[in-house]
């Protein structure tokens, strides 16, 4: 592997992997890698694969499960990297409910030779101090180790262990951005919380990059989205005041386990601004995340993981879709609707999109084709 000292971050679009699993919780390893080329679209999906995240339902699988998937997700973006004229990073989701689980996932993640970790410090239940924990836990093993890789921090209120705040504080961001292994943070909030962050990205460079990724992905539509009117005036300008002028070093979707084409190129025409192209990816990608929600009763019930995995059955990639247990999951006639809304969903993104931006399953070649150029 590369010194560290020359890392530098990818940019563009991190895909958090759906686990997929078997009836008794066990990763389906076949159909695990068949996700992993699917999202890598021949070129034309994931920069980044991230294992063992959220979408990969985490906090719901054991450790031997984790590490799986991260070194599955290792073997395939090499084999990708060597096939593509295209650099994929593999990163491994570290966090577990304790800091002894959280320290093996990092050390099995240097073993298979992971790009970079992915640690939630506020996640972690027996660990109440984020800073310490990355400097003299992390700085510890890799000193025993006498190797260490990239750690991007991860914050996400919803995924914080009971009793910790909901949010890193920048300050501690900020100590933390100065250990020479730590080069970003993923980060899944409101505009505000990603303004905080971008705000003080310049203060985190002290001797190396520090990279800002999106994790609440749609806001990418409005963080980028130019000026049309005088109402589009004033947002504009204010999106400028929260984030100075920063924008977001890429983004972290998971939705694009279904549509990564879609994604990869809506990431492209938000960084270029095209008002058009922005649009009609939008809505597209919209009206997935819309087909995802359900009514029950009063409340809306957003089913994203079993709809992911949902979806990836009804495109040929995979053959079974269990979630692991207390993953919210369908009932009644939900998985039905749910395939006619899907159905739909690809029908006008056929009609609306750019042909060579929609998302495909080659079941005959085990993997997606590589993009077609016009």
């Amino acid at each position: 592997m590369p010194s560290i000292d020359d890392y530098l971050p990818r940019p563009g679009l991190s895909i958090p992997i759906v686990t997929v699993l078997a009836a008794d919780g066990s990763v389906l390893e076949d159909e695990q890698r068949a996700v992993v080329r699917y999202v890598l679209q021949g070129g034309a999906g994931a920069d980044i694969i991230f294992a063992a995240g959220t979408n990969g339902e985490w906090d719901r699988i054991d450790n031997e499960h984790r590490q799986l998937v991260t070194r599955i997700a290792v073997e395939e973006c090499r084999r990708a990297s060597e096939r593509l004229a295209k650099r994929v990073e593999a990163w491994a989701g570290i966090t577990a409910h304790t800091r002894r689980e959280t320290l093996e996932n990092l050390e099995h993640a240097i073993e298979v030779e992971a790009d970079a970790a992915v640690v939630a410090p506020l996640s972690i239940r027996d660990s109440h101090h984020p800073t310490e924990f990355v400097e003299r836990d992390i700085g510890s093993l890799f000193n025993r180790m006498g190797r260490m890789i990239p750690v991007f921090l991860y914050d996400n209120a919803d995924i914080s262990a009971p009793g910790h705040a909901a949010h890193l504080h920048t300050h501690d961001v900020k100590d933390m951005s100065k250990l020479p292994y730590v080069r970003g943070v993923k980060v899944t909030a409101n505009k505000s919380v990603i303004g905080n962050y971008t705000r003080a990205a310049s203060h985190f460079k002290s001797s190396h990059e520090f990279a800002i990724f999106a994790g609440n992905a749609h806001l990418i539509f409005d963080l980028f989205k130019p000026p049309e009117g005088v109402a589009d005036r004033m947002r504009h300008y204010w999106n400028r005041y929260l984030t100075q002028r920063a924008r977001p070093y890429g983004v972290v979707a998971g939705p694009a386990n279904v549509q990564p084409r879609e994604w990869q190129r809506a990431w492209q025409v938000c960084r270029s601004a095209d008002g058009e192209l922005m649009r009609a990816y939008e809505t597209a990608i919209g009206e997935f995340r819309d087909a995802c929600s359900f009514k029950r009763g009063r409340k809306s019930v957003p089913l994203t993981i079993a709809c992911l995995k949902a979806a990836l059955k009804e495109l040929g990639v995979i053959s079974n879709e269990s979630v692991a247990k207390d993953t919210p999951d369908f009932t009644g006639d939900e998985r039905r609707i749910f395939a006619e809304r899907f159905a739909q969903v690809r029908e006008r993104a056929a009609a609306t999109l750019e042909s060579t931006w929609v998302s495909e399953h080659d079941s005959r070649a085990g993997q997606s084709p590589v993009l077609k150029t016009a």
